[in-house]
């Protein structure tokens, strides 16, 4: 490539990035200098409540689940310099798979280094072009790039929508086999799928299902299992993967579980699992910990659902729009993508960490702040919280600048 062409390469990229500035598409990263937790301090000093997080359980800057951590390294090393089928694996991570499939009521867990890795490596190793997926418009970027690897024929549902589903399935009738794939919750708007209809509807047309319940293990449920536990279909999900990066602890990894044929499938022919390092024993043996500590007590997520209830009836009380639903992600609508950028930046002013939404993570004119409730939140840091969302909505002309 000569000079002149390397040089509108990087011109270009950089008149993109100044477009995105101007437009108040720009996504800034917001340094911590310290732990995560329901309060943080930011690389200026200044401590923030924290609202963004998926550290649902409160748990991502806990001592117990670091020394969990320290532990994990003291016996079993900083890491292992292979992946799992060479020389990679170590007695944590079974022991940590077995903890997950006795915590999802599955046969068997497959780890990997992330959730986006298992998402990516669960469909081509048991789907061909024979097969058909059918999946929800609004499932995550992991699940669809993981579907764009695979030959299987392509459907998609409208968003949590039963009679297209229903409508897709019977498109999809001549395929040997057909998989409803959906997020257990969707993280954007907090919806929970409708997991007892999406079960019938596939005993109805022979399909199996699969779900992501990267916002849902730990802390959905009666007694946090997940999505399948909150809608009592528990032994009716085919495929279930997750993070350990969110309420289980909030570092890195992520799963796969399910019935054994398909994890020994997937330990075979699964690429991101057979051409990754192995998770890090620091992370498996911290997710052992917080299991046996979640399996023990439901007190996080009761706590947690109790701070979600309170600023989700608050926060209407203010005046703002939020989406409907009793998940901890609360969605405050503002439509307008500066202004959501705008919104966050006063915030932070105000001593909160949020941030703003956006197309394309987001619909067009669908922009927000995704507020994320956490078990570690206080009643007086979420007052807090509220009152600042009130003085910031007034000066930015989005509730009345006076009390009606």
């Amino acid at each position: 490539m000569s000079d002149q062409a390397k040089s509108d390469f990087f011109n270009g990229l950089q008149q993109n990035l100044d477009q995105l500035r101007e437009q108040g598409l720009y996504k800034p990263e917001r340094v911590l200098s310290s732990r995560q937790g329901a309060e943080v301090v930011g690389q200026d000093g200044r401590k923030l409540i924290n609202m963004c997080a998926n550290n649902y359980l409160g748990l991502s800057g806990q001592e117990w689940v670091a020394q969990a951590s320290i532990a994990a390294t003291e016996k079993y090393g900083y890491g292992l310099s292979s992946v799992r089928f060479i020389c990679g694996t170590q007695t944590v991570h079974k022991q940590l798979e077995q903890a997950i499939s006795k915590f999802l009521g599955t046969e068997d867990t497959i780890l990997y280094a992330a959730a986006f890795d298992a998402n990516g490596g669960v469909f081509e190793p048991l789907f061909d072009e024979n097969d058909a997926i059918i999946s929800d418009a609004l499932n995550h970027a992991s699940i669809i790039d993981g579907i764009r690897l695979c030959k299987a024929a392509r459907f998609r549902y409208a968003h949590n929508d039963m009679a297209d589903l229903e409508a897709q399935l019977q498109a999809a009738a001549g395929k040997r086999h057909k998989l409803i794939v959906t997020d257990g919750v969707f993280s954007m708007d907090g919806t929970i799928a409708q997991l007892d209809k999406i079960c019938d509807l596939a005993d109805k047309y022979g399909a199996l299902v699969m779900i992501d319940e990267c916002h849902a293990s730990g802390f959905m449920g009666a007694t946090g299992r997940g999505t399948h536990e909150h809608h009592n279909v528990m032994g009716r999900i085919d495929i279930i993967t997750g993070t350990l990066g969110k309420a289980l602890g909030g570092a890195m990894g992520g799963f796969t579980s399910a019935r054994k044929e398909v994890i020994d499938m997937l330990r075979q022919k699964s690429r991101p699992y057979l051409f990754s390092n192995t998770l890090a024993p620091s992370i498996a043996g911290a997710s052992l910990a917080v299991l046996e500590r979640l399996s023990a007590s439901t007190e996080l997520r009761d706590r947690l659902h109790e701070n979600t209830a309170y600023f989700r009836k608050e926060i209407e009380r203010i005046g703002f729009t939020i989406k409907p639903g009793t998940h901890p992600v609360v969605p405050v609508m503002l439509f307008d993508a500066p202004v959501a950028q705008k919104f966050a930046a006063r915030m932070y002013e105000l001593g909160v960490l949020l941030s703003g939404f956006f197309y394309p993570v987001v619909p067009m004119g669908q922009a927000r702040v995704r507020v994320q409730l956490s078990a570690a939140h206080t009643r007086e840091q979420l007052d807090t919280v509220l009152k600042a969302f009130e003085q910031a909505g007034r000066e930015l002309g989005l509730l009345p600048t006076q009390a009606q």
